[in-house]
């Protein structure tokens, strides 16, 4: 299945935004029916909050893609300033580490 990473970007000073809508965000992305979630977080500005999600998604189109963007919560909350999709091939991977 093609894969594709999906970078959105929060409008500036939305951290509460961010936060309220935060558990609705999650639990779409946990039931997600035209994409595979293979990866996602947020992007982190310097001081170290949120200001963004990334996703590694596996889906069979790009426009699944644009539809999984365009339904979540954060988009339709008004979160994102900014969406990039990009198409990616995923060729390397290691598996976090605990200390």
């Amino acid at each position: 299945m093609p894969q594709f990473i999906l970078i959105c970007r929060d409008k500036a000073d939305h951290l509460d935004l961010r936060m309220k809508t935060r558990p609705v965000h999650l639990d779409y992305v946990a039931n997600a029916a035209d994409v595979d979630v293979l990866t996602a977080g947020p992007m982190l500005d310097d001081d170290d909050k949120p200001r963004g999600s990334v996703f590694l998604l596996a889906a069979e189109t790009k426009e699944s893609v644009q539809s999984f963007a365009a339904n979540d919560p954060y988009q339709q909350a008004g979160l994102f300033e900014e969406i990039e999709i990009k198409a990616f091939k995923l060729v390397a991977c290691a598996l976090l580490k605990k200390e």
